[in-house]
């Protein structure tokens, strides 16, 4: 068979594997893989430097699909492509998606949901499906391979410059967070960085036109991207073309518009809303085969000669790729061995020796610091000792103190990639998404602004959790703490919401050496991220020789103080700033003979992981005289107080004032935790 007709047929493979399982799921998104299938097959089988045969090569070009809606058009691709299945870093025997798993479309259990999930899929390089999402994640896989290359490469010896392809539709330009994403792209002249925009002028409820009509092209241009149009999708030799152009392109990232048709063949759904997310029906598939020149009955077909063709393109190429990038490693390791040490140790996801030494140890200081503070301390002493550690805040560094201030930490600028120091701007939303992409690159990345702006945040952590990722989430400002700014700046109910995400470790230190710990927990866990909330005010430092170790953080709840034989009658329990209240409120009571416990509470999460006798040591379940003390929405609190507890915290909004006016105003004070204490003591 000749080239292009092998091209064609290996296309409408793709198309027809999208249909089927679509049609079988009776459920998914057929339209977009059957416009697009051109222009990933032209992609994967002419440009993208990947090797089918291990996809977890450290300088593999990373494919993206932002419109995880077209799901298939992905896992058809993987599938047809034979890229190997991947588990605890090894490469397995078994393909990543077989045409069994192509047939569980959408089904429990399989390894081809509805959407792209990297943790279930190989060849999935980041979960998508929230519009925008990817192409934020994007970015950040770009910046790191900027900053890899930048700290990492050597004359001769380029281990690091893969690039990074984004396909998004009308959805994902819409979304503000990609235009933030593209924004701080085109400011860091990330020549490494491809969108490919599906210009397909429909959306789910009807034309495109109903609700976009921007010049895209002119928007790119003015965030200083380099712009290419293609006016056909189907048109293999001007995608190549686009394709080559924007690897040799420099000093700007590169979008590419492509005019394609959603449900492309279809008679009656061509380039309607109605090809888009629902099965195109018995009939119409039957109709759109034929016009493919497909046995119009044939189901899951792959015509002979196109696992070949995939085999004999990426297959071939990826395979070359791939065995001269070992042997210029395997020479780069002899000549650069702490380098090639470092990498290794990184892509494994292993911490290096020492990587905790050094760490701040905190003296007992009764007006002690702000959590905000001994973070900063902390950051600083373990990114000295993990070179990869990489990360920056919303515009709010000096206010997080989140900045890396020690030799040679430097900032990640335009054409200057070395630096550790990311200034993400005003870009909340897209600094998550993309510190999840610098974090898939398998650095480890943080990020920081306020507490309350996590709200502009939340979707990408939701993803962070669900991707299983170790990302570093840090806030500061946590509470009515803020003081002055007033509500718009006080969080109250955003800590009730992640402790009710899944998969998100949270933290709330109530001092400066819970901090550190925290720290120490969240750089060794590998399997989701960790989510920081930290003080603007100062919180004692607790005297250890008189308190509990600081080491009960790692259970998430320990008794910091408690009555004499270990036996309260009242326990007192908090969280954060709130904790140095109740340990104040527990020295009154037992100046009065009241017997008294504190209950260190920085993580729920760790907490709910214990087995029931530590719990039960905890939190003896005989004592039912309790009370909470946090300055944050009361949600959830009823769990660890029951029935007979009382609960301090925030019932509304708070207000602007300074701080002790708030504190007064809400009840954190020392005597309304003593009566309470007392109330449910029945005093």
């Amino acid at each position: 068979m000749s080239q292009p007709n092998l091209d064609l047929l290996s296309i409408n493979t793709i198309r027809t594997l999208a249909i089927d399982a679509v049609q079988q799921a009776n459920s998914g998104h057929p339209g977009a893989p059957m416009g697009l299938a051109p222009v990933v097959y032209e992609l994967w089988q002419q440009h993208l430097r990947y090797d089918p045969a291990d996809p977890t090569w450290p300088n593999r070009d990373r494919f993206v699909l932002s419109a995880g809606h077209a799901s298939m058009l992905l896992y058809a691709t993987l599938h047809l492509a034979s890229v190997k299945e991947a588990k605890d870093g090894k490469i397995l025997n078994s393909l990543a998606v077989s045409m069994d798993e192509i047939k569980r479309f959408r089904q429990i259990g399989s390894k081809t949901p509805g959407h792209p999930e990297s943790h279930i899929t190989t060849g999935v390089e980041t979960t998508t499906g929230p519009l925008g999402q990817g192409a934020g994640n994007s970015v950040g896989m770009a910046i790191a391979s900027k900053w890899l290359a930048a700290n990492f490469n050597k004359p001769g010896f380029d281990i690091f410059d893969f690039k990074v392809y984004a396909v998004c539709g009308d959805g994902d330009l819409m979304e503000g967070v990609s235009s933030e994403a593209a924004s701080l792209a085109g400011h860091l002249k990330l020549s490494n960085l491809c969108w490919i925009y599906d210009n397909n002028h429909v959306t789910l409820d009807g034309p495109a036109d109903w609700s976009f009509n921007e010049d895209v092209m002119t928007r790119f241009l003015g965030y200083g991207w380099s712009v290419t149009h293609i006016a056909d999708a189907n048109d293999l030799d001007a995608l190549g073309r686009a394709y080559e152009v924007f690897q040799h392109t420099v000093g700007r990232p590169t979008l590419i518009v492509v005019d394609s048709h959603i449900g492309y063949g279809s008679p009656h759904k061509q380039d309607s809303y109605e090809a888009h997310g629902e099965p195109l029906g018995e009939a119409e598939v039957k109709l759109v085969k034929k016009n493919y020149g497909w046995p119009e009955d044939a189901k899951f077909l792959v015509p002979d000669g196109v696992y070949d063709q995939f085999k004999n393109g990426i297959g071939k190429r990826g395979a070359e790729a791939h065995s001269a990038w070992n042997t210029k490693f395997a020479e780069y390791k002899k000549q650069f061995p702490q380098l090639a040490d470092q990498l290794i140790c990184m892509q494994s996801g292993q911490l290096p020796d020492g990587w905790d030494k050094n760490l701040p140890s905190f003296p007992t200081d009764p007006k002690g610091m702000a959590t905000r503070e001994s973070s900063g301390k902390t950051l600083n002493a373990l990114a000295a000792n993990i070179p990869w550690i990489v990360g920056g805040s919303a515009d709010l560094a000096k206010s997080n103190k989140t900045n890396l201030t020690f030799e040679g930490a430097g900032d990640f600028f335009p054409d200057a990639y070395h630096g550790r120091n990311i200034h993400f701007g005003v870009r909340e939303h897209a600094m998550g998404a993309i510190v999840n992409g610098i974090t898939l690159s398998k650095l480890r990345a943080f990020t920081a602004t306020f507490f309350n702006f996590s709200d502009y945040m939340r979707p990408s952590m939701r993803l962070g959790a669900l991707m299983e990722i170790p990302a570093l989430y840090i806030f500061t400002h946590d509470s009515i703490g803020v003081g002055e700014d007033g509500p718009t700046h006080q969080p109250v109910e955003q800590l009730a919401a992640f402790r009710a995400m899944p998969n998100m470790l949270v933290f709330r230190p109530g001092d400066a050496n819970e901090v550190v710990e925290a720290y120490k927990i969240a750089l060794q866990h590998m399997h989701g991220p960790t989510t920081l909330v930290l003080t603007r005010q100062a919180m004692p430092t607790f005297d250890r020789t008189k308190y509990a170790s600081v080491s009960g953080v790692a259970k998430g709840a320990y008794v910091l103080a408690d009555a004499p034989g270990g036996k309260p009658d009242v326990i007192l329990l908090a969280s954060g700033s709130e904790v140095g209240l109740c340990a104040a409120a527990y020295e009154k009571l037992t100046a009065e003979g009241i017997k008294a416990r504190v209950v260190s509470m920085p993580s729920w999460e760790l907490f709910e992981k214990q087995d029931a006798a530590y719990k039960e040591s905890v939190l003896p379940s005989n004592v039912i005289a309790r009370v909470s003390v946090e300055m944050e929405s009361v949600f959830g609190w009823d769990r660890y107080v029951g029935p007979k507890g009382k609960i301090i915290g925030m019932r509304s909004f708070g207000a602007s004032a300074p701080i002790k006016d708030l504190l007064k105003k809400f009840g954190f004070e020392v005597e309304n935790v003593l009566s309470a204490a007392k109330e449910v003591l029945g005093r």
